[in-house]
């Protein structure tokens, strides 16, 4: 195979891993607030907990503030919700904040508006802009557990430990989704993350199937990877390190191992149909602003997909930024996912009620 995979989604073509290397070597009710001067509102979809309010801080409230334009925010993307708002021409979200595998499938299956190049203007981004979406930032997601019950050394620091469950005994939390599940799983099963692709997808539910009953929680809401260390639910959860970097500054026991992460690019699209066109592109683009993109990569530790952002970024904040240029870290391949994310996840849904 290959060591570098490419595919073409709308009008870029590039590589899997200097895909995500660019951004890093640059470096449930909806929140409603109300204005008499609002003269447009429009509906972001995205991530709930501590994700939400850092998108509130860094994004939202400075745009409503700075343009009159009503956001309200939604939790959480639903991929099939949003393709069958676009099928059936009733369109309730404008921005949908995308993970690779929606992003990528959205776009081949025509249910993202293209791009107005006359109002997002993607200058020193470190990943391009395609014809209907933009990538936001670079996340890292990796094991974690909580120090005060698991003692150091008692933990697993990669996806193969996770896997031993003689070496490393106690419950498992994933996300409910095949998307980072079935690359840490061939991964813990010998698989060099440079090897990944095309996904041996038999081989990853095979390695899946040997933890499956130490599996106590599949994920669905992003802020439950945190709750369920901190309830004592579970033992060793996968989630993300802006997530526990956060919880930190609470006081919450928790820590990530940095050893071997899954790294990927997060997307923002618009709706087809909607009717807020312009008033979504202008969020889009506001967000996209060097100065927004590195106030959130202060509070949520992401690199930023700005290049010119990355100077404005504390060296604290730094520490806990994605390094994609770790061999031995997973690079996701959102277009891989693009054309296998329906028929993957239909078998892995099934998989999971048996």
């Amino acid at each position: 195979m290959s060591k570098r995979i490419l595919r073409t989604i709308g009008s870029t073509t590039i590589g899997r891993r200097t895909f995500l290397a660019g951004a890093t070597a640059a470096v449930a009710a909806p929140f409603i607030h109300r204005s008499a001067l609002a003269a447009e509102q429009i509906v972001l979809v995205s991530w709930g907990g501590r994700y939400r309010e850092n998108i509130e801080k860094a994004f939202v409230k400075p745009f409503m503030k700075e343009t009159g334009i009503e956001v309200l925010i939604s939790d959480t993307p639903d991929f099939a919700k949003a393709k069958a708002q676009v099928e059936s021409g009733n369109v309730e979200w404008d921005v949908f904040d995308a993970i690779g595998s929606h992003a990528s499938s959205g776009a081949l299956e025509g249910i993202w508006e293209p791009l107005d190049q006359s109002i997002v203007e993607t200058p020193n981004l470190s990943v391009p802009a395609t014809k209907t979406v933009v990538g936001f930032y670079v996340w890292a997601g990796g094991i974690s557990w909580d120090p005060s019950r698991t003692p150091k050394g008692k933990n697993p620091s990669n996806f193969k430990e996770l896997w031993d469950l003689e070496n490393f005994p106690g419950r498992r939390a994933f996300r409910a989704r095949p998307y980072e599940t079935l690359e840490m799983a061939l991964v813990a099963d010998g698989v060099a993350p440079k090897d990944l692709y095309p996904l041996d997808v038999d081989r990853a539910f095979d390695a899946l199937e040997r933890i499956k009953s130490s599996v106590s929680n599949w994920v669905k809401s992003t802020p439950q990877t945190i709750e369920l260390l901190r309830n004592n639910e579970t033992d060793f959860s996968y989630t993300y390190t802006g997530r526990v970097a956060a919880a930190q500054t609470e006081g919450i026991s928790i820590d990530i191992a940095l050893d071997q992460t899954v790294n990927g690019m997060e997307y923002l699209t618009v709706l087809k149909g909607t009717k807020k066109g312009d008033a979504a592109m202008k969020f889009i683009a506001f967000c996209l602003r060097p100065d927004r993109q590195a106030a959130f990569s202060e509070l949520h530790y992401v690199n930023p997909n700005r290049s010119d952002a990355v100077a404005q970024i504390s060296q604290d904040a730094k520490k806990w930024l994605p390094d994609v240029s770790n061999p031995k870290n997973i690079i996701l391949d959102d277009f891989w996912w693009g054309d296998h994310n329906a028929k993957v996840s239909e078998r892995f849904n099934e998989w999971m009620l048996i």
